[in-house]
């Protein structure tokens, strides 16, 4: 046994399967006839190598070191996914420490706990709130993680697959699209969005201007001889008026944007569907509607649709919207909280009927008493529940001052509950606008790199 063991220590060691062929040519381990012997031994605790911890034995334990916290789990775990960095023996070769029996990595620690428990539970990835995007991302693509698990991950941060924008198959088509629809897609698209926020705030402050007392000439309006509650602008459509002028330049652009933005979109559906191309509809309208009631004999339906098509116009400050990712976060985070903002309806139209009937009766009985019906007291009960206060109703009894005092306690109550709700919505719109601002990048950056690549190994072979 001393000289087996004696040889063992100076042998050279060739590893066949599972069993350790031991050759030496010590005189002690030879027979008397001087034929060399050969000694199987089965290896007690010899680190594995990376063959038999990647591919060879499923049932081995791979221990994973990660900037020096250990982490151990099955070589079929991370079997399950052999496309990815650690699932493939080969590619963490480089990485293996034969001394230590393990695989170092200098990387972030929390991150790949995440990434282990993906092979663990066979595809289940979440990524720890107290990690960055950004962290988390560096660490997945180190790994090998693929493609697919990229999308996913984006797909549980909130970002979706039909959020990526369409482009026209025609490159003249497409390029203008990206004008007119991307601002940061080039300089000339910044140019013209530049132009087109120039164009929508100049309209604003014209309407905005032109109703000034100083500014218009009001005209009495009458039909068969009865005089009509209502005036009309003399000289609205006169070419001599400065803000028709201003208004004509204004509809021009926006109807010339219009036509654009139909003839290069990549899905006419798609477009009509949109909510900010109906609003830029709606922008354009009035004046064409205008100008063709203008000139027709003058009635009381003609005046009142001119009437609420003016008031259209200022939906034209919408538009900024599209130029704008703080009023799109905005619009999506009403969208998302609908239910919240109806709930909240429903509340203060419960406390206008209680507090209206409340105030209504508790100031019966006064002679200075100003709420001489219930729908009288709705005004001062939706006044005092917003936390207005106008003070133009307000109660005189004692009992009415304490029911005043209960609607402004319970209305706080009330506003103040959803809000959270809503605050919610809207910081998470806006790390997924981040999020999805840092995917373009990243995605830009991949293929920058795949170009370089193609590049280098093009003019290898030139």
């Amino acid at each position: 046994m001393i000289c087996l063991l004696i040889c063992y220590c100076r042998t050279g060691v060739a590893v066949d399967r599972d069993r350790l062929r031991v050759t030496t040519d010590s005189k002690c381990c030879l027979d008397s006839a001087g034929v060399e012997k050969q000694h199987y031994l089965r290896p007690a605790s010899e680190p594995l190598l990376p063959q038999q911890a990647g591919i060879s034995h499923p049932s081995e334990i791979v221990t994973i070191n990660i900037s020096g916290m250990r982490f151990q789990t099955a070589a079929s775990t991370l079997q399950r996914f052999p496309d990815t960095l650690l699932g493939n023996p080969e590619k963490c070769l480089k990485y293996y420490n034969k001394e230590m029996g393990e695989y170092f990595f200098d990387r972030h620690r929390s991150s790949f706990e995440a990434i282990l428990y993906f092979y663990q539970s066979s595809g289940h990835l979440k990524r720890p709130e107290w990690i960055p995007v950004d962290v988390f991302i560096k660490e997945l693509k180190f790994f090998e993680m693929g493609a697919q698990v990229l999308e996913l991950f984006w797909q549980l941060e909130g970002y979706r697959k039909q959020d990526i924008p369409l482009l026209p198959k025609h490159p003249f088509q497409r390029k203008v699209w990206q004008v007119m629809e991307h601002p940061d897609s080039s300089v000339c698209a910044r140019v013209f969005a530049f132009f087109s926020v120039f164009v929508i705030a100049v309209s604003t402050l014209s309407f905005c201007l032109e109703t000034l007392p100083e500014l218009r000439q009001v005209v009495n309006v009458t039909e068969s001889g009865d005089a009509l509650a209502d005036y009309a602008e003399a000289g609205r459509f006169e070419i001599r008026n400065p803000f028709f002028v201003i208004e004509v330049i204004c509809i021009c652009w926006f109807t010339i944007e219009f036509i654009v933005r139909i003839i290069s979109c990549p899905s006419k559906l798609e477009f009509c569907k949109s909510f900010l191309n109906v609003i830029d509809f709606i922008a354009i309208l009035p004046f064409f509607v205008n100008l063709i009631l203008s000139n027709e004999n003058s009635s009381s339906m003609s005046f009142a649709v001119l009437r609420v098509l003016r008031l259209v116009r200022v939906f034209r400050i919408f538009k900024l919207s599209r130029h704008s990712r703080g009023l799109q976060i905005l619009g999506r985070t009403f969208r998302a909280s609908i239910q919240e903002l109806f709930l909240l309806i429903f509340f203060l139209c419960i406390g206008l009927v209680l507090f209206s009937s409340a105030i209504y009766f508790a100031e019966s009985g006064s002679k200075d008493s100003k709420f001489d019906s219930i729908p009288a007291a709705f005004w001062y009960v939706v006044v005092t529940m917003t936390t207005v206060g106008y003070g133009d109703l307000v109660p005189v009894a004692p009992i009415g001052k304490l029911v005043g005092s209960l609607c402004a306690i319970v209305g706080v109550l009330v506003l103040a509950l959803p809000v959270p709700v809503i605050v919610a919505n809207f910081k998470h719109y806006y790390r997924l606008e981040t999020r999805l601002a840092y995917m373009m990048l990243s995605q830009a950056e991949e293929r920058a790199e795949e170009n370089a690549v193609s590049e280098n190994s093009h003019s290898s072979d030139m």
